[in-house]
């Protein structure tokens, strides 16, 4: 019986939530045989399937593990997030066989690096039974230069109440659920350049049906924007 195994996916790591649509009813839908760009997710699970399977053929882990996982991204600006990564890798390693199922991984440790000319991840797999993980944390006699990342939109934080209860605060929850609903009832037919429809990252008006919905629904992204995170 093995207790470790290598795998090495070459090319940009992506996510499952950003290949998610939504069908008529709001349900979040994985296209996978549409012809379209969202297929890609579907496809990038099937080849870690595939690979996971060739590069470690015959080894089938029944016992729990500890993984070890370096993600290598193209930009150091646009790249989807680890923490999502690691979910959408663990299930094309499910179906490669290699592991019978993801909760099998009960230590997790996570690496991000860079890499313009090679991007990809490497996870290593070890049985938990033969071997174990320890890590420390110690401060720099240097400090580095820090990784600073954007504020929560202006927006969001001006339009929140200065002072309601919890009471107060659920109904005005309630209310605008509401209004929200109504207002997506009585405008299905309408053009979504008249509802003024914002590009959450770039902020501009969308003025045709040619965006991707993401977190439920709550988010829009217009198509530019959308290729450019990859």
């Amino acid at each position: 019986m093995s207790n470790y195994a290598k795998v090495i996916i070459k090319g940009s790591p992506i996510t499952k939530s950003n290949f998610k649509l939504h069908n008529t009813n709001g349900r979040a839908i994985l296209p996978h045989s549409s012809g379209k760009y969202h297929d890609r997710y579907a496809l990038y699970e099937q080849e870690i399937a595939l690979l996971a399977r060739s590069q470690n053929p015959d080894i089938i882990f029944s016992e729990s593990l500890i993984a070890i996982l370096r993600v290598y991204y193209k930009s150091e600006k646009r790249h989807p997030d680890t923490i999502n990564i690691t979910k959408s890798i663990f299930d094309g390693i499910e179906k490669s066989g290699l592991i019978i199922n993801d909760a099998q991984i009960t230590k997790i440790f996570t690496e991000e690096y860079y890499d313009k000319v090679n991007p990809r991840f490497e996870l290593e797999l070890f049985a938990e039974s033969e071997y174990d993980f320890r890590y420390t944390i110690t401060k720099k006699n240097i400090p580095t230069k820090a990784k600073l990342y954007s504020p929560v939109k202006k927006s969001i934080l001006t339009n929140q109440p200065n002072s309601l209860d919890s009471k107060e605060l659920k109904e005005k929850k309630t209310s605008k659920s509401s209004e929200s609903y109504l207002e997506s009832t009585n405008n299905t037919s309408q053009d979504v350049s008249t509802r003024n429809i914002i590009c959450s990252i770039c902020n501009k008006v969308i003025t045709s049906n040619d965006y991707v919905k993401a977190d439920s629904g709550k988010t829009l992204i217009c198509k530019k924007c959308f290729n450019k995170l990859f």
